[in-house]
């Protein structure tokens, strides 16, 4: 768009240029074809017709300039001196010394000259014809036109090369604005835009943008730090009053009311405790960084395991779990990875139909390793993808089912420790989860 503003810009003045100087050159050409004519009709006025003839013979046979031509036509049309130049196609002026301006091509000439001419009538009957070949001028327009076209090309050429180069700025100083949104988006709230100091609109955009990002950070490692706080500090009076209750079970006659009521109790409790630990694991694993002597991990026999963990549970409702791909490492936490692998799989044989197959798979895709698990369940609607990684959040569909959920929060967590990152993509029915891990080097 600018290149083409620019251009268009070019193209008007260009085009205003060439119109007033061909302007000017013609006032020029005009300017001296008058003032010939009034010099021969004043030799004509002061020596009569003879005077002229003479001065248009002499100033024929030795011109001036040889752009210059003259012709005197008596008035029986033969030519009494000059050369025998073209009269205007309308006819002869009317008017004893009013000029009639007009133009032709002079064939006579060696280039068929473009010629301007003054046609006068003086009182005898006969014509006086003044002319004046425009090579110069024509040259002059003809260059101009060239030098305008090749710059034309060159501002064009210039244009689309400056607007290359402005394109390919802009384009890469978004481009770390999306990387980095995208990774955000992604999970990976550490991730900040670069600033150069240049202090232009990008430099400024990029500071508050990390500043935003700083600001949620913080109220978000506020929120974390509360969290992490209070199942610290709960754990242990709830281990304490679930011990309490067990007491008070064992002490209760089997098959009673109370007995049933203390049951429920200590399940309650159970899943309190549960989910406390699985916050205190969370922020443990948030609080890591891998280090760069990770162990290698392979991956394969880590979803073989997790297939044989899961195997006997999906089996009680008919569901078959399929194992393939190929053996692929990556590097980092074996226990960790697996502990992804089984919340995952966890997840899918949970919400899955009855007699459905659960697809779970490793492969290497150049650099880095993907691990899918996939189900045939109604899925996760597209609006509500990001935010099932957030602690205890869960869908309306699933409030009433077991769990506490921090399952997807703790194997983003994971994920991220381990520099990878999840998607959650329909797989037509049901979900596709697709976590993306670094390839351990070789």
């Amino acid at each position: 768009m600018v290149s083409a503003a620019f251009l268009l810009a070019f193209m008007l003045l260009g085009a205003g240029v060439y119109f007033g100087v061909s302007v000017l050159l013609e006032k020029d050409s005009q300017d001296v074809l008058r003032l010939q004519t009034a010099g021969l009709v004043e030799v004509a006025r002061s020596g009569g017709l003879p005077a002229l003839r003479e001065e248009v013979r002499s100033r024929t046979e030795q011109p001036d300039d040889p752009d210059s031509a003259y012709a005197l036509w008596d008035a029986n049309g033969r030519l009494l001196a000059g050369t025998a130049l073209p009269l205007p196609a309308g006819g002869m002026p009317a008017a004893v010394g009013a000029s009639h301006s007009y133009e032709f091509i002079d064939n006579d000439t060696d280039d068929d000259a473009n010629t301007m001419a003054h046609a006068t009538p003086l009182g005898d009957g006969s014509m006086l014809v003044v002319a004046l070949h425009t090579r110069a001028q024509d040259g002059f327009r003809n260059l101009m036109l060239r030098a305008s076209i090749a710059a034309l090309i060159a501002a064009g050429v210039l244009g689309v090369l400056l607007g290359w180069l402005i394109m390919r700025l802009v384009a890469s100083r978004l481009r770390a604005l999306d990387i980095a949104a995208e990774r955000i988006t992604a999970g990976d709230m550490t991730q900040r835009v670069r600033v150069d100091g240049s202090g232009d609109a990008f430099d400024r955009l990029a500071q508050r943008f990390n500043s935003m990002l700083d600001r949620i950070g913080g109220l978000m490692a506020g929120v974390r730090a509360a969290t992490d706080h209070i199942a610290h500090d709960l754990r242990t009076p709830l281990t304490r009053l679930r011990n309490r209750l067990d007491d008070l079970r064992e002490d209760a006659d089997p098959g009673s009311s109370q007995r049933t009521s203390l049951d429920t109790a200590v399940n309650d409790t159970d899943q309190l405790l549960g989910t406390f630990a699985g916050l205190l694991r969370l922020s443990r694993i948030e609080a890591q960084s891998l280090g760069q002597d990770a162990p290698r991990v392979p991956l394969w026999p880590l979803l073989e395991d997790a297939q044989d963990m899961y195997a006997p549970i999906a089996a009680e409702r008919g569901i078959r779990i399929e194992l393939g791909g190929e053996g692929a490492d990556a590097q980092g936490d074996a226990d960790q990875l697996f502990q992804m692998v089984l919340n995952l799989l966890d997840n899918a044989i949970k919400y899955t139909p009855d007699g459905s197959v659960v697809q779970l798979a490793v492969r290497p895709q150049g650099p880095v390793v993907v691990v899918d698990v996939a189900d045939q369940g109604a899925g996760i609607p597209e609006e509500d993808r990001l935010r099932v990684f957030d602690r205890f959040e869960r869908l309306e569909a699933h409030r009433g089912s077991p769990g506490s959920g921090l399952g997807l929060s703790l194997v983003r967590a994971i994920a991220n420790r381990h520099g990878g990152r999840i998607e959650l993509r329909d797989h037509h029915p049901g979900l596709l989860v697709r976590v993306t891990l670094p390839r351990a080097v070789a």
